[in-house]
């Protein structure tokens, strides 16, 4: 059974390969400065690296029961961190449209605000199967991207195809979120409801019980009639 001090244990195989995203993020985008084709297949694969740490975190989190609070924080954030560091960067070297770019990041950017708002609602969503293909599709378009060109394989082209699928269903799986949200949220008010009514009906049965003894108790002191 884990415990509470497991929950919050740091130094495990899934948090040090999440830290391992973070930590490629500098390099990539370093890498990405140099405007080299040569560094170009490098920085690839490197991102490839990274993404593939995703599924293995998470895989041996499940499989091990090591799941913590810092695995759920971290996690999500260092694919943030390594996604938008690239496209912005692939931006910034005119392979991607700046329209695209900030689809992806405002997306992301409103669907992190909503899980905040649910949260503080007490509403738990979790990820979406579309959106684990949405992170899927960018984390395998984005070094075909950066590549561009490899053995006469138009790398980019095929890039920029997925990237434009990953922005399709980017914008289908905000629409989940939201029906999602909204679901649960009346699902939570009204159990939240029932609940106080059911306190408020608990109450008013303990006050009559109260009364009728104290009116037993009343009785029994005047006595027969």
């Amino acid at each position: 059974m884990k415990t509470h001090s497991d929950d919050l244990n740091f130094t495990n195989t899934p948090n040090l390969l999440t830290l391992t995203r973070i930590f490629f993020v500098p390099i990539v985008v370093g890498l990405l400065f140099l405007r080299d084709p040569t560094w170009d297949i490098v920085t690839a694969l490197l991102f490839a690296v990274a993404s593939i740490t995703d599924y293995f975190d998470g895989y041996i989190a499940r499989s091990q029961n090591i799941e913590t609070i810092y695995g759920k924080l971290m996690d999500p954030l260092a694919d943030k961190f390594l996604i938008v560091s690239a496209l912005i960067m692939l931006q910034e070297l005119g392979r991607i449209h700046p329209i695209v770019v900030i689809l992806l990041i405002c997306r992301e950017m409103a669907i992190t605000g909503l899980r905040a708002l649910a949260s503080a609602e007490g509403v738990i969503i979790g990820a979406s199967a579309s959106a684990k293909w949405k992170t899927a599709t960018q984390m395998i378009a984005i070094p075909f991207i950066i590549g561009q060109k490899l053995f006469g394989i138009p790398l980019y082209s095929i890039g920029m195809v997925l990237l434009y699928i990953s922005l399709a269903i980017s914008l289908w799986s905000a629409q989940d979120y939201i029906v999602d949200f909204f679901k649960a949220l009346k699902e939570s008010r009204k159990q939240k409801l029932n609940e106080k009514n059911l306190a408020r009906q608990a109450r008013h049965a303990a006050r009559a019980v109260r009364m009728a003894a104290k009116a037993a108790k009343a009785q029994k002191e005047l006595g027969p009639p």
